[in-house]
């Protein structure tokens, strides 16, 4: 089921439908929060979820053993799971409403620029913050801190992943990675999609810092929407709409 959010700060009166949480994603959700991530089920530890914090975020893995299947999340120290910071990368020619002025570390191109050039044939150059719902996930550097990269378990570019806040939840893609510009950090996500979970006082300096929102990537190609997502899309909704079904399919392994 799908509730509504008024957002005029994005492209004009926009519509934001959110689906409600499905009772398998909430058992999931409800199961990984307050688990302990050790073991074969630890990818990789010593992220950050804040620049003052502590390196006790990892990457976990968690199988399905019934369908073969597994899904990747974040998930920290107790009961913590991952904040919401803002990421305004990529091309930002259609600004909206200026909300990612704020940012003092945007980036002119997001990780996949070349991947999305071509999934759309060229129709944008790139991911715009203000419009698609991506996930920053994965870290890259070259100062010795931690890493991760997530096709190592074969997360593919651009796949989609879903993401639970609060009592809603929505779709994105693999957007971008986390670089060397302060501690390795995790739990990110474009200026729109932190703006349907958390309403328009997000900006490019102002996030969500409460350590609980669930990101949930989904290894294969098959998770991949290619051409078949609305890449020129003029907002987020429009957006969100051509990756849906694809999402509905993926989280429904989840158990």
């Amino acid at each position: 089921m799908k509730s509504t959010i008024a957002l005029a700060a994005l492209v004009g009166v926009q519509n934001i439908s959110a689906l409600s949480v499905p009772t398998n994603v909430r058992n999931f959700y409800n199961r990984v929060k307050p688990s302990t991530c050790t073991g074969t089920e630890k990818l990789k530890g010593g992220f950050y979820d804040q620049d003052e914090g502590s390196a006790q975020w990892s990457y976990c893995r968690k199988a399905f053993p019934d369908s073969g299947k597994h899904a990747i999340y974040l998930h920290g120290p107790s009961t913590k799971l991952a904040n919401m910071d803002i990421d305004c990368d990529g091309d930002l020619s259609n600004p909206v409403d200026g909300r990612c002025g704020s940012s003092q570390d945007t980036q002119g191109q997001t990780r996949w620029k070349t991947e999305v050039q071509a999934a759309s044939n060229k129709k944008i150059k790139d991911l715009n913050a203000n419009i698609h719902p991506y996930v920053v996930f994965g870290n890259e550097r070259d100062d010795g801190g931690a890493t991760f990269d997530p096709r190592s378990v074969g997360i593919k570019p651009l796949s989609v992943m879903a993401v639970v806040c609060g009592d809603k939840m929505f779709y994105g893609v693999w957007g971008d990675t986390n670089g060397d510009d302060g501690p390795p950090l995790v739990g990110e996500a474009s200026l729109s999609l932190a703006t349907a979970c958390f309403g328009t006082s997000m900006n490019g300096n102002n996030g969500h810092d409460t350590s609980d929102v669930l990101y949930i990537a989904f290894p294969g190609d098959d998770a991949v929407p290619g051409s078949s997502a609305n890449w020129g899309a003029s907002n987020f909704q429009q957006f969100e709409d051509s990756i849906a079904n694809l999402g509905n399919n993926l989280v429904a392994r989840l158990s």
